[in-house]
Order: C-alpha cells, then sequence, then structure tokens
C-alpha cells in the first residue's frame, strides 16, 4: 500500500494497516468476515451493526472482532 494513504489500527491485538477512509463494513468485506456473524467493538464501545457503514476506522483505533460460534 501506499503510505499516504494507509492508517495502522490494532485488530485483535494486532497490528493491522487499512486505507485512510476505511468503514467498518469495507475491513469486514477485507477479512472475509460475514458481519451477522460477529460483534465488532472499537476502542472499548460495541458498534451496532445498523453503523458499520458510517465508522470510518483512523489511525491507532483499536478493534476487536468476537466470532459467534454455536453450540449445544
Amino acid at each position: 500500500m501506499n503510505n499516504l494513504n494507509v492508517a495502522t489500527i490494532q485488530l485483535n491485538g494486532n497490528p493491522y494497516e487499512i486505507s485512510d477512509g476505511t468503514n467498518l463494513n469495507e475491513l469486514l468485506n477485507k477479512l472475509k468476515i460475514k458481519e451477522n456473524k460477529v460483534a465488532i467493538e472499537v476502542n472499548g464501545e460495541i458498534i451496532e451493526k445498523n453503523k458499520y457503514s458510517n465508522l470510518i476506522l483512523s489511525k491507532e483505533d483499536k478493534v476487536e472482532i468476537v466470532h459467534f460460534i454455536g453450540g449445544g
């Protein structure tokens, strides 16, 4: 990636590079994760699914993605 258009976030505790202006839906698409299978926390706050497209990630944001696992 061109360093001028890159932001580094913390994704599940590890550095991860994204393009400037990336929203949560775009991040999930890049990671090939379906939004109905996860919960996302940004900087300690759980984000509602209907806000994923409006939340633009910023440099040094801390993103935690938790996958739902079925069981019985």
